[in-house]
């Protein structure tokens, strides 16, 4: 017996000792902070040498580009590029081997990719408040609402649905029943999750404390990674393409850049004979339309006199007062397509994002259907049955 159990070990060490040596830096503090090509946090990484590895997937490009992991007293850079991997050890106080991995947000190309195009069709409503709402199912019993952003990554929950609509809190039953608190990092694993004709085996679920209005959670962009996510708003369809589609009569393609792995596009404004070019992220889980980051507009000098539809005073956890104005923008250009009287809401303050971008809501982003493809960076946009619909604030 205890050569069958010394066995798999045996090999395990000899496949860890037949490797390069990896890289050791070292550190006192579990804090580290990260420059990911030209941005830099000083926050970004708490070190565990319980996690092994510990991933830190970087920002999406397809560029090369340099990620640099400081400790309070070492320091390591590594070149990264589409589909790179690469492993190294952070030595915490001289004891503790916290083995880290750093890979790039774009996997390795598949080299046994199907060549037969296979679609996968996921069926969705449109809510009042401009959703992408689709069913989810988990583990074949649990059904959801979860609803689609492009703005977002990965599969998540809101907490209450967590502990009311589904069994992934069963093994803490004093917590269901109201007893304790939920320990939301211990749920149950999930084993499947399925919209439409598409299932997850596997997949990580994390939770949230932000989705679109009445919604359970959401699902991110970067599940579909490598594929084309068409929006088909006439037939109320989600395809996710293996390969692009051939049909685009009537698409107008545009190229999709990424800030911070968050997709954007450009649009740009027509007022008073002026006019200003911005990136805006398609931040389909937003019921509005356009929504402007106040640095923008402050280095744009982007007309702020332009007609109120209404304004709301915000309090910060300071009781700091901001004031949330939405105007009408005359002229919106997208794509060549042209759109006229938006409303167009100017934040006071930094936005979400935490870095300068603007954003397109789903108000504007419905009323065309999307191709948004994943592989090659491009959106395909083609006015729909909704382009003549009021917007929400105008209504």
């Amino acid at each position: 017996m205890k050569k069958l159990v010394l066995l798999p070990l045996l090999f395990f060490a000899s496949v860890l000792f037949a490797q390069p040596k990896l890289p050791v830096i070292k550190a006192t503090l579990k804090s580290v902070a990260i420059r990911d090509g030209d941005y830099l946090d000083k926050n970004a990484w708490n070190l565990s040498p319980k996690v092994r590895p510990d991933i830190f997937t970087a920002d999406r490009t397809r560029k090369t580009k340099w990620v640099t992991f400081y400790t309070d007293i070492d320091s390591i850079r590594v070149k990264v590029r589409p589909g790179s991997v690469f492993d190294f050890v952070v030595l915490l106080n001289g004891k503790d081997s916290c083995y880290t991995r750093i890979v790039s947000a774009i996997p390795p190309k598949d080299l046994a990719k199907n060549s037969v195009a296979v679609n996968d069709t996921i069926p969705f409503t449109l809510t009042s408040f401009n959703a992408i709402c689709v069913q989810a199912v988990i583990n074949g019993t649990d059904t959801l609402k979860m609803h689609f952003d492009a703005s977002a990554f990965d599969f998540r929950l809101t907490r209450d649905a967590v502990l009311k609509k589904t069994k992934l809190l069963s093994d803490q039953p004093d917590a269901v029943a109201g007893k304790t608190a939920p320990d939301y990092n211990k749920m149950n694993h999930v084993a499947t999750l399925q919209m439409g004709n598409k299932v997850w085996s596997n997949p990580p679920l994390g939770t949230t404390k932000l989705t679109a209005h009445d919604m359970d959670g959401r699902f991110g962009w970067n599940l579909f990674e490598g594929k084309q996510v068409e929006i088909d708003y006439d037939r109320m369809l989600l395809i996710i393409h293996s390969s692009p589609p051939k049909d685009l009569k009537g698409y107008v393609r545009s190229k999709m850049g990424f800030a911070r792995s968050f997709p954007y596009i450009k649009g740009t404004f027509a007022i008073a004979g002026k006019k200003y070019t911005g990136n805006f992220m398609m931040d389909t889980g937003s019921e509005g339309a356009i929504i402007l980051d106040s640095a923008w507009v402050s280095e744009q000098n982007f007309p702020i006199d332009l007609k109120l539809i209404r304004s709301s005073i915000l309090r910060d956890p300071r009781g700091v007062k901001y004031e949330t104005r939405t105007v009408i923008s005359p002229g919106f250009n997208i794509n060549s397509f042209g759109l006229a009287n938006i409303p167009t809401l100017l934040l006071p303050a930094k936005n979400p994002a935490g870095f300068p971008i603007n954003f397109l809501g789903n108000d504007l982003l419905k009323r065309f259907n999307m191709i948004l493809d994943f592989e090659n960076d491009y959106v395909y946009l083609k006015p729909n049955k909704l382009m003549g619909v009021k917007y929400r604030e105008s209504s």
